[in-house]
């Protein structure tokens, strides 16, 4: 397995279907406003890829015919972009107020403990990575936590409603 650093020079060659997306969605703005199409499209390369590498992100700027610096910036303002590979599986815990107060932190100590693995960590299956995030707004329904890529929101967590989770995406991630 390669280390996150070399990862991040692996060469990125767009595929000819995702550049077309990229072209649908730059059609939408202006002549001379392509850089308003950088969040959809970043969303389409993390999607494709499964995280921002350096090299993807430059791609992306040559693309958009902007400074590679212009991505770089909103890839790493905004939580929804990964700048390191995730698992197939990404467990966001909110860790604001109202979570906490009703367990959210030991959620994530369980979750630590069940997957073996610190916050930001891929399992070496692959299948799981998990980090605390801020609001998910449900503040009456805490503990919550959503799961990308498809953003599936689970609230009243407990231990149990933690670990039947994590085993049905461990069956349905092995099939």
């Amino acid at each position: 397995m390669l280390r996150v650093d070399e990862q991040q020079q692996t060469p990125v060659n767009f595929s000819p279907e995702l550049v077309a997306k990229f072209d649908e969605i730059v059609s939408r703005y202006p002549e001379g406003k392509q850089k308003s199409a950088l969040l959809p499209i970043l969303h389409l390369v993390q999607a494709e890829y499964g995280w921002l590498s350096v090299p993807a992100m430059d791609k992306v700027a040559d693309y958009l015919k902007i400074q590679d610096i212009e991505v770089y910036e909103v890839a790493t303002f905004y939580t929804m972009y990964f700048m390191r590979p995730q698992g197939k599986y990404v467990l966001e815990v909110c860790r604001t107020g109202p979570c906490g107060i009703v367990g959210a932190e030991k959620i994530m100590d369980h979750i630590e403990q069940k997957l073996g693995v610190k916050e930001g960590e891929v399992t070496p299956d692959g299948l799981f990575s998990w980090r605390g995030v801020e609001c998910l707004a449900a503040c009456g329904y805490g503990p919550v936590l959503q799961i990308g890529p498809e953003y599936t929101f689970y609230e009243n967590l407990t231990n149990e409603s933690v670990d039947k989770l994590i085993a049905d995406l461990k069956a349905k991630g092995n099939n």
